[in-house]
Formats: C-alpha cells, sequence, structure tokens
C-alpha cells in the first residue's frame, strides 16, 4: 500500500481525555495522525479525522515534527494546576507504527517524560517496534507508572489476515510483550476487539501478560456497535462464517474463559475497567 507521508505541527499533542477515556486518563497522546496498520475494523475510519479525508484510512500519515517540544512546553503548565496528568498514548494511531523507526517521535516523547513525567503513562501499541525503546522505559519507570499494553486480538493469524493483514504479527507481538515482561516493566495483554481464537489462546499470555483487557467491536467502538456496523463487521464474519463472534454478549463469555486460567482480579472488562491505576498501584 503505498502512503503519502507529510511533517506537520501540531498546536497541541496532549488532548483532554474524552469519551472513552475519561474514566481515570486526563489526555491523550497521538504523536502521528493516520495509521499505516490500516486495520478494517478501528473505529478511527468513522471519525471526523478520517470521514473528510479524500485518501483511505491507511493510505495517510501526518508526523507531527514538534510533538516533543509541545509536550514539553504542555506538561509545565499542567503541573501548575497541580492535578494528575494519566496519559494514553495513543488512542487514534499506533506509536509505534512503521514510520516510528525513522521519525523516533515516539522515543522523542519518552525521553521528554524523562525529564518531565507524567503520573501515570499507558502504551497501547500492537508493533513489535517497542522493545527498541526498553532502555528509555525502565528509566521512565523509576519516574512514574507505567504499562505497556500489547493488542493481541487473537492467537490465529488466519484472522488476523481478514480483519488486519498490514498489522504485525501474532507471534511477533506475542514475543515483545514478553520481551517487555521478562525486562521488568507491568504488561497488559489487549484483547480489543475479540476476534475469533483458540482453546488455548490464555495460556499463550501466561507469564507475559499482568493484566487482561478485553472489549469487543458492539461495547467498545465508542458508540455500541453502530460505527463497526457501518463498516461492515457484521458482513465480514458471516463471509468467513465467524457470526457467533459477533454476538453482542461476546465479552461476558470471553470473561468468563479467561478467569478459568488467571485470577479474575487480572480480568478487565471495556470502558468502566480500562484504566489501570489500582492496578498499578497494587503491585
Amino acid at each position: 500500500m503505498a502512503i503519502e507521508i507529510k511533517d506537520i505541527l501540531s498546536k497541541k499533542i496532549l488532548s483532554e481525555a474524552k469519551g472513552y477515556l475519561d474514566i481515570g486518563f486526563t489526555h491523550s497522546l497521538n504523536p502521528y495522525s493516520g495509521c499505516a496498520f490500516a486495520c478494517g475494523y478501528c473505529y478511527v475510519r468513522e471519525m471526523p479525522i478520517q470521514k473528510f479525508k479524500e485518501i483511505p484510512w491507511g493510505g495517510w500519515i501526518e508526523i507531527k515534527t514538534n510533538a516533543a517540544e509541545n509536550y514539553r512546553n504542555e506538561i509545565i503548565k499542567l503541573r501548575r494546576k497541580n492535578g494528575p496528568v494519566n496519559i494514553f498514548m495513543s488512542s487514534a494511531t499506533d506509536p509505534y507504527q512503521p514510520i516510528e523507526r525513522k521519525a523516533e517521535l515516539t522515543r522523542r516523547l519518552l525521553e521528554e517524560m524523562i525529564e518531565s513525567p507524567p503520573d501515570l503513562l499507558q502504551i497501547q501499541t500492537r508493533s513489535p517496534l517497542i522493545t527498541r525503546d526498553l532502555d528509555i522505559l525502565l528509566k521512565l519507570k523509576e519516574k512514574c507508572e507505567i504499562l505497556v499494553s500489547m493488542t493481541i486480538e487473537t492467537d490465529r493469524e488466519d484472522i488476523k489476515q481478514i480483519f488486519s493483514p498490514y498489522a504485525p504479527g501474532i507471534k511477533l507481538r506475542v514475543k515483545a510483550l514478553r520481551d517487555v515482561h521478562d525486562a521488568g516493566l507491568f504488561t497488559q495483554a489487549s484483547i480489543s476487539p475479540v476476534l475469533p481464537f483458540t482453546p488455548d489462546f490464555p495460556t499463550v499470555l501466561e507469564g507475559i501478560a499482568d493484566r487482561i483487557w478485553i472489549d469487543t467491536l458492539n461495547i467498545g467502538d465508542g458508540t455500541m456497535g453502530k460505527r463497526s456496523e457501518r463498516l461492515g463487521m457484521p458482513q465480514l464474519f458471516e463471509a468467513h462464517g465467524l457470526s457467533e463472534w459477533y454476538r453482542k454478549d461476546i465479552h461476558v463469555r470471553v470473561e468468563k474463559y479467561f478467569k478459568k486460567f488467571f485470577p479474575s482480579e487480572r480480568i478487565h472488562v471495556s470502558k468502566n475497567e480500562a484504566f489501570p491505576g489500582n492496578t498499578l498501584s497494587g503491585q
């Protein structure tokens, strides 16, 4: 897929957390606009940032070249307010998509955080590239609470190919999460959205995920499934004989199944349990 890449200057890099993130998180941070992984179910496809673009989702990326500078200035102002700064990185892009290898925006942001740390940082990615920054992440761990969350929505490569063919392979993600966990960082496996998986999926995550978070296309797209419907997800599931996995109560079934393998306090579901603060403070 050909991708149009542009350098831009952003007015701000920290956005006030709203909607899905407003329970616990105070800000979201997106180093890039657009995402090369172009997952078919991505709710950002239905948001204004994409709806008014002529280029399809996955075909464009904007590099916010002043991201680190903005962070430095904005965190100083936020600290003057004396409230917590709990950051979710990222909500509308992947901070470790392929362009990060060259641009290193996320790495520079992490370096700035070492100097001016938030209270909590959750990094949400599906990319093994995060292991490149283990040196900085371990330093940042001494300054703030940090959670590395790896999206692993299934353990089946064939299913991944249907829904997100441009995203990194499942085995690569599992290995990356293991490396991050073994390095001493708190880890989460984000089964979001739930896609069809094998009975062995929980055992794949044993010993590498301190926290399991479950979300679905019906309860997790910000509109109780309406965005997912507009993206044609019910039809895609049906076309591949997977309609049983599109049930509105699939999160209940998955939660019950995973609790057979993990202590119940390590399993969390959807918006009300997305914020990891209590989990981190209790480790």
